[in-house]
């Protein structure tokens, strides 16, 4: 099957480039890059030269299209695309609002095609699998949500927790993309910790949204990302107060139950380390009681650029295609 990348020279463009190299079904037939176009592939990123592509305006005829661009150019170059019905994986976050308003007031842009808000489906797989076979656009899951949405799900969704709660992130650096900035200044981030967006973080509406479809009801959430230095990961950690009183083991065993069966997610019995995920699709996963409190602490952990945006983007892919899940997607964490 034919595939093509919009915005291949971007962080999730490459990374994902790079694992469909060893995806045994699907072969990368046209890719674009803004900054790069009439470049071999292989002169913007020497690790890719097996893949001997010249980096184009436009994609040529293909069996599905993912877009690395940036928000808003992302949606407007994908529409071409999705009007001659060639399903879509969209990696930015244009399509993963449900309500064009409230788009607009976080991204600061009018959609330019608010009826397929609608219509996508939000690709976080673990829970709504049963609807991404069939969609012709999933819009993927930002790296922040997905660490928090996944940390919650199990909780909201049994009604365990009150709807007040907080998620302390902190994120590697490429979380910020390749674009240029001061604070992704090497001597601005080395050795340095840094809280942003306390007036609200992008990805909080969000959260809150899907949140909310969980819970069945409304949720008060405080969402605080930091910045530290290393190059990749995420770690989350999220307190709610308990509904009622109950055992660290109890709520473990609901977390294993809900996630029975799942490749990427797995219940860990000690505070995961991002190193544990490194160059994996995988999301680990620690809640536990802290009984002087009353609060459920859970603690998530991932790869920004793999289970947080390339790699649940082949999961997704996978599914509309057809294909097993899990296709492509195997293999331990790089470490140390």
């Amino acid at each position: 099957m034919k595939i093509g990348i919009l915005g291949v020279t971007g962080y999730s463009g490459s990374e994902l480039t790079r694992w469909l190299l060893r995806h045994p079904e699907v072969t990368i037939t046209s890719v674009t890059g803004r900054s790069y176009v009439g470049q071999k592939l292989g002169e913007a990123f020497p690790y890719l030269a097996e893949l001997d592509l010249t980096i184009g305006e436009e994609l040529d005829s293909v069996d599905l299209v993912f877009s690395g661009l940036p928000g808003e150019t992302s949606a407007e170059s994908l529409l071409p695309y999705i009007k001659k019905g060639i399903p879509a994986v969209d990696i930015s976050p244009d399509f993963r609002l449900k309500d064009a308003a409230v788009h607009k007031q976080w991204y600061g842009f009018t959609h330019p095609a608010p009826q397929l808000l609608a219509e996508s489906v939000y690709g976080l797989v673990e829970l709504n699998r049963p609807q991404i076979p069939a969609a012709r656009l999933v819009a993927n899951p930002g790296c922040y949500p997905t660490s928090a949405i996944l940390a919650l799900a199990p909780a909201l969704k049994a009604g365990i927790i009150k709807p007040e709660i907080i998620v302390d992130s902190k994120s590697g650096v490429s979380g910020a993309g390749r674009t240029l900035s001061l604070t992704a200044h090497f001597s601005e981030a080395n050795e340095n910790v840094q809280a942003y967006s306390l007036g609200g973080h992008r990805h909080l509406p969000e959260m809150v949204q899907e949140l909310e479809r969980l819970s069945g009801g409304r949720v008060s959430l405080t969402f605080v990302p930091h910045l530290i230095p290393m190059t990749r990961g995420i770690l989350s950690t999220c307190y709610a107060p308990l509904e009622r009183e109950m055992k660290t083991q109890e709520v473990r065993d609901l977390y294993h139950d809900f996630y029975r069966g799942e490749a990427f997610v797995r219940v860990v019995n000690a505070p995961p380390q991002t190193k544990q995920t490194l160059g994996t699709n995988l999301c680990l996963v620690h809640p536990v009681v802290d009984p002087r409190t009353g609060r459920l602490i859970v603690v998530s952990c991932l790869d920004n650029l793999v289970k947080g945006a390339a790699g649940q983007a082949i999961q997704n892919m996978n599914l509309m295609l057809g294909l097993p899940e899990t296709m492509g997607l195997q293999g331990a964490a790089v470490f140390p």
